[in-house]
């Protein structure tokens, strides 16, 4: 049988998960036919540089690394940009997709969802309740960047003001970043402290006073109950918070969260949960149906969701093999997540959440300008994960070899 007569993997996305499952399949079979269908235009980006580029002064395209045109000319894929998958049928294995207005059925042999989240949005009250932003892809940075700069000129000293809600991972790198981009910044968060669902106490509280020493002014315990026109003053809009605080603000940032993007495979009847449930071979409950990233939920990660950039690698590696009849499956090695807050470097490689066990902080280390170690110890006494900051990071390597996945 001829290339041209096999029907395609089809993958279904275009962040570094379907990008990278693109590439690691093109590694293993030169001729087989790969279909690329996304919303946007598909340009490749790191996403994580989404949450430092105004600090270094660079704008939205400036992230773009390779146009979508490259991409696809570069692995011999056909690209649907702009284009939405309406639907599924994963007996007959055809998508309904819409390209500029048209309506076409497009067959797969083999199908990726790499559909990605989207940002949770917190209900809100208030005349203004739709103007709070998120960041989760390259054109919500767009439209941030373009609110930010199109604010009038403040007078000398007077910086605009941008209230970010959430004191996550997210939350608190794009309080540095902001920061140093010359924005004032309040951060809401209903946690004790920043990253509390990451960090034990006491590098938490590193964190909150790095940043609060480079200017963030914390509102811990309460969250944002509306945000309302201002009717006077230089900021645009009014936040009251929980706790009866008002705060003028330019813009508000949302950072409480991801939910994995399940619409298009609950639609078809695949199995979710938090994500799409897949097995170690990434295989979901539909016959040749594959998911990663972050839409996916991993058997091999103990049904967890794992939005982070090194699993993403690992899972496309893996599942390149499966597609190309080359049988693998997904063993997460110990992944460490660097927290891109330069007031205040984080290194986190965390345990399971349902790891029964206790942080033990190494004595060595215990003030903010060295920095702190701590590691997570099992009900065995072994190390199950570890919390480096400041020039502690420098120790990543060793840590992770002392520790157990």
């Amino acid at each position: 049988m001829s290339a041209g007569s096999v029907a395609p993997v089809v993958i279904v996305g275009a962040g570094l998960a379907a990008w990278t499952t693109a590439r690691e399949l093109r590694k293993r079979d030169a001729a087989v036919p790969i279909v690329l269908v996304t919303q946007d235009s598909g340009d490749f980006y790191a996403k994580p540089t989404l949450s430092n580029a105004f600090g270094q002064k660079r704008s939205p395209q400036q992230l773009v690394t390779t146009a979508a045109a490259d991409m696809a000319a570069n692995l011999h894929v056909q690209l649907h940009a702009h284009s939405t998958v309406q639907s599924m049928d994963t007996a007959a294995r055809t998508l309904e997709l819409v390209q500029a207005g048209a309506v076409q059925t497009l067959a797969y042999g083999q199908l990726v969802l790499a559909t990605g989240a989207h940002p949770i949005r917190i209900p809100m009250q208030g005349d203004a309740a739709n103007a709070v932003s998120s960041v989760n892809h390259l054109d919500d940075l767009r439209r941030l960047h373009a609110d930010l700069h199109a604010l009038p000129a403040r007078a000398q000293g007077q910086a605009a003001t941008v209230l970010v809600m959430g004191a996550g991972l997210i939350g608190c790198e794009f309080a540095n970043d902001l920061l140093s981009a010359g924005y004032a910044v309040h951060v809401v968060d209903p946690s004790p402290r920043p990253l509390a669902a990451l960090l034990p106490a006491p590098a938490g509280e590193q964190l909150r006073q790095a940043l609060q020493d480079l200017g963030v002014v914390w509102h811990f315990g309460t969250t944002v109950q509306r945000l309302d026109a201002a009717t006077g003053g230089a900021q645009r809009w009014l936040a009251t918070l929980a706790n009866g605080t008002t705060l003028a603000t330019d813009a508000v940032l949302s950072a409480v969260g991801l939910r994995a993007d399940t619409a298009l495979a609950s639609q078809a009847g695949i199995a979710c949960e938090r994500g799409v449930l897949v097995d170690a071979q990434l295989q979901t409950s539909a016959p040749g149906v594959y998911a990663l990233g972050d839409c996916a939920q991993y058997a091999s990660a103990g049904g967890r969701t794992l939005p982070y950039v090194m699993p993403i690698m690992n899972a496309a590696r893996v599942l390149a093999a499966n597609l190309a009849g080359t049988p693998d499956v997904l063993v997460f090695p110990l992944m460490p997540v660097a927290v891109k807050t330069p007031a205040l470097p984080i290194t986190v490689a965390a345990p399971d959440p349902a790891l029964q066990g206790e942080w033990v902080q190494d004595a060595e280390a215990t003030d903010a300008q060295a920095g702190g170690a701590w590691r997570f110890v099992d009900a065995a006494g072994a190390q199950r994960g570890f919390v480096l900051t400041g020039k502690q990071t420098a120790k990543r390597m060793e840590w992770s070899k002392a520790t157990l996945p």
